[in-house]
């Protein structure tokens, strides 16, 4: 059997977050950049709409890069890009990844399903790892019970 991890736990792709966050400053220092040095013709309005558009597109890799699954001892916490949910332990029922899947997909005992962008599938053996422990959290802290 593995080893829980000691609660609480965190998984969250390194990856992710490093290209994520290494974009998103490339992409503002380039606008800015260029908003200092475009040609004349373009006025002040449109050098701000530049940097604005930069700043929203890091905002976008922010919120892809903040992405984690987060367990306590009351349950687990799912930060995905633009929603972040509170589930119960027994709320959750199991965790599925396949080979190929971009992250694992929570099942819940109502029937539905919740992505988990938290673990990266991109990062093969810390994912494997990261769902190990997962799963194992899930074993030991209840799952839903199975319909009789």
């Amino acid at each position: 059997m593995t080893d829980l991890p000691a609660l609480p736990a965190v998984w969250r792709p390194r990856t992710t977050r490093l290209v994520a966050y290494a974009t998103a400053g490339v992409i503002v220092l380039g606008m800015i950049v260029l908003a200092v040095v475009v040609a004349p013709q373009f006025k002040l309005f449109d050098r701000i709409l530049m940097v604005a558009f930069a700043a929203v597109v890091a905002w976008v890799l922010h919120m892809l890069a903040r992405c984690r699954v987060s367990a306590d001892d009351s349950g687990l916490t799912v930060v995905n890009a633009f929603r972040t949910r509170r589930l119960e332990w027994p709320e959750v029922v199991d965790v599925t990844m396949t080979t190929g899947d971009p992250w694992p997909t929570l099942d819940l005992a109502d029937g539905t399903s919740l992505p988990a962008m938290g673990i990266n599938g991109a990062e093969k053996a810390r994912a494997a790892d990261q769902l190990t422990e997962l799963r194992a959290l899930l074993h030991t802290r209840g799952e839903a019970p199975d319909p009789t």
